[in-house]
């Protein structure tokens, strides 16, 4: 066998691994992001058929009532995470950029080690926490509480994706603004904070997924309304309780209504994952 026959073998084998790894690449993809469509055509069936422009616009009809909507509900998680991204964001931010900038020792350690934690804690139990010292002195239930436990959900995500990222951040862009004679926190701010502004945000765009399906901590805090909420200290609805009310309920047109908000919940979340990518993207 010439060297021509060894290098053509030699070329036919090493052709074959490398599609074959590419064809195993490929169906490890199919497998993760299978379970992501069967999810998401099946609600698609389930709640498309009961979606109008009534379930956008109307209150819940009564029992027995055909037509209603989920207005409030939708309004009403609209509020809630607004509300708590801007106690979460904040405070997530500021203990990565301590963490990362002005930590040392024991003190990163703990705060490292209290994020992991908040991260590995259901979220029934924050909303219980939150029920002893919000719900309970206040006696009532609120839509100030329900942000507040929600906010708390986001600090740890927020706060170590951040971390994370500022990590990645070269130590010379610092030392070179320090050089100048800029003060610290315009570095960190104006340097730091701006260049990695499009990462920090998608780490908090996965905290508002997060917490945006949320049900447990809410029935502790916010609980639910039927009607429209004009204030903090008043109950509010969400769509995560509101389709968890219908869901369970023995009304056909209610459980029709649950796929519907549960449809909407998954577009809200994918179309600002999607929105988010694109801007930056282009940026």
């Amino acid at each position: 066998m010439n060297l021509d026959n060894v290098m053509s073998v030699h070329d036919f084998k090493r052709k074959v691994k490398n599609y074959f790894m590419i064809g195993l690449i490929c169906l490890s993809a199919l497998v993760a992001i299978f379970p992501l469509i069967s999810v998401f055509v099946f609600v698609l069936q389930k709640g498309l058929p009961s979606l109008s422009w009534d379930f956008f616009t109307q209150l819940p009809a009564p029992v027995g009532e055909t037509g209603g909507g989920m207005a409030q509900s939708i309004l009403g998680s609209f509020y809630l995470i607004a509300v708590a991204s801007l106690i979460g964001v904040p405070w997530g931010i500021a203990s990565a950029i301590y963490i990362t900038e002005y930590g040392y020792g024991k003190t990163v350690f703990l705060l490292r080690f209290s994020n992991d934690l908040l991260m590995g804690v259901p979220s029934i139990v924050m909303g219980l926490f939150v029920y002893s010292f919000v719900v309970a002195p206040m006696k009532g239930f609120s839509w100030l509480a329900g942000s507040l436990a929600l906010g708390l959900i986001m600090i740890p995500i927020v706060s170590r994706s951040t971390e994370e990222i500022l990590k990645t951040v070269p130590s010379h862009i610092r030392e070179a603004g320090l050089a100048l004679g800029i003060p610290r926190y315009k570095v960190i701010l104006h340097i730091i904070l701006k260049g990695s502004w499009g990462a920090i945000l998608t780490g908090i765009i996965l905290s508002v997924a997060r917490i945006s399906g949320e049900t447990a901590p809410l029935l502790f805090t916010a609980f639910n309304n039927q009607y429209w909420s004009h204030s903090l200290t008043q109950p509010v609805s969400s769509l995560p309780v509101q389709i968890y009310t219908y869901a369970i309920s023995p009304f056909e047109e209610w459980q029709a209504q649950a796929w519907s908000g549960a449809l909407v919940l998954i577009l809200f979340i994918f179309v600002i994952n999607i929105a988010v990518r694109l801007l930056f993207h282009k940026k």
